[in-house]
């Protein structure tokens, strides 16, 4: 089945579009990438996305936003399709993340009731409605009501791409948020440890943007940051973040590693009288580099051997984090998903069509032991396209009403 997987993951630069031929069934999957592409935001869109993040926007521009996203979502679908010489007649299924603007996965006690909650805009029917394919999308809700924390995600890719007999393996995927995945050798789905380690680009990222006054997105290259010393202080107290000391399962977002800590850290560099902010870039990076890295000591090598860690996403772009994530892991064999023929940035996407793959399938497409949900539960909501139902060779909607 060709399916293309969708998503702007929290960096907000756009979005990230995989057009792949799944097949299998299960952990049993097999994926095979025919085409990637990354689609830019404007700098005005991201501008915005970052104020109703924040939770200053209106309700009236979510609204606007939340369909906007889904017509730039449904071009990223034809885009893809175009670049891998596929019509999208040939395409069956899509798989749509969305943007994510609010995750509280840790839950409000209202009137006696617990509430963790979520919110991705990029309006899925929009997407089905302009592609004429039958679309799934919003994931994380389903978990998160079945008492889990709506995320990682991304840890089914991880398993189903990179498990092995012999070799126990971390798989850190660095995009706005880090996160982690250890396989441990001949383990299971079951076995899976997944969980967020906290800042990825995004905090380096907003320091830049904030300096550049929006003219610059991104530290490209870590260059800035070679050029600046690791602030002994300042480092000290961005270990001491309390994210870092919280067990797994765990997950973050904007809303803890976003604006505010951004303006924490400014604060704090004026405070130690930081005067280049090269010092106080390298120091961020640093510190994300080292979150990462202890929280394989404190949370993954505890529980048994590493072999191998396997770095994907933007991060990895980044060559003073990643010279500075080897150091930190010394003297631990690190990789990148580009030296098993992967494209980094293509993971995520890849993931949101396997997910979708598995929900048409009727198998559970989440992992309690990563997310903390009570039990399995088929991740997704459907909108039918033009190609709906399905003739899968079996009783998929019959199971699908019965769920």
């Amino acid at each position: 089945m060709k399916v293309i997987g969708l998503i702007s993951g929290t960096s907000t630069d756009g979005v990230d579009a995989a057009l792949v031929e799944v097949s299998g069934k299960g952990v049993e999957s097999q994926l095979k990438l025919l085409a990637f592409e990354t689609y830019p935001y404007s700098q005005d869109l991201r501008r915005r996305l970052m104020v109703v993040s924040a939770g200053q926007g209106t309700v009236s521009e979510m609204s606007h936003l939340n369909f906007y996203l889904g017509d730039l979502f449904s071009r990223g679908a034809f885009q893809v399709a175009k670049k891998a010489r596929v019509s999208m007649d040939e395409v069956e299924l899509i798989g749509s993340h969305g943007q994510t603007i609010m995750h509280c996965p840790q839950p409000v006690t209202e009137r006696g009731i617990k509430v963790r909650s979520t919110l991705q805009i990029g309006e899925p029917s929009v997407i089905a409605q302009r592609t004429g394919v039958t679309t799934v999308a919003d994931f994380r809700p389903r978990d998160i009501a079945a008492g889990g924390q709506g995320a990682p995600l991304t840890p089914y890719l991880h398993y189903i791409l990179f498990h092995d007999q012999s070799k126990s393996r971390l798989v850190v995927n660095i995009g706005g948020i880090s996160n982690v995945t250890y396989l441990r050798s001949g383990k299971g789905l079951q076995d899976i440890l997944a969980f967020d380690t906290g800042p990825g680009n995004m905090l380096i990222d907003g320091m830049v943007e904030i300096w550049s006054k929006g003219r610059q997105q991104m530290d490209k290259g870590g260059k800035m940051a070679s050029q600046g010393s690791v602030h002994p202080r300042l480092f000290r107290d961005l270990m001491r973040h309390p994210f870092l000391k919280k067990r797994p399962p765990k997950t973050t977002g904007r809303e803890v590693f976003g604006r505010i800590l951004v303006e924490q850290v400014f604060k704090l560099a004026k405070r130690y009288r930081i005067r280049k902010k090269e010092d106080v870039l390298a120091t961020v990076t640093a510190f994300t580099a080292h979150s990462i890295a202890y929280s394989c000591k404190r949370y993954i090598v505890t529980r048994g051997p590493l072999d191998q860690v396997i770095v994907g996403g933007g991060g990895t772009r980044n060559a003073t984090l990643m010279k500075m994530l080897q150091e930190a892991l010394a003297p631990l064999q690190v990789l990148t998903f580009e030296d098993f023929q992967m494209e980094s940035k293509a993971i995520e996407a890849m993931a949101f069509a396997l997910m979708a793959y598995q929900a048409i399938m009727a198998e559970p497409n989440n992992i309690p032991a990563a997310t903390g949900a009570t039990h399995p539960v088929i991740m997704g909501k459907i909108l039918p396209g033009k190609n709906w139902p399905y003739d899968l060779g079996h009783n998929v909607i019959e199971k699908l009403w019965k769920i």
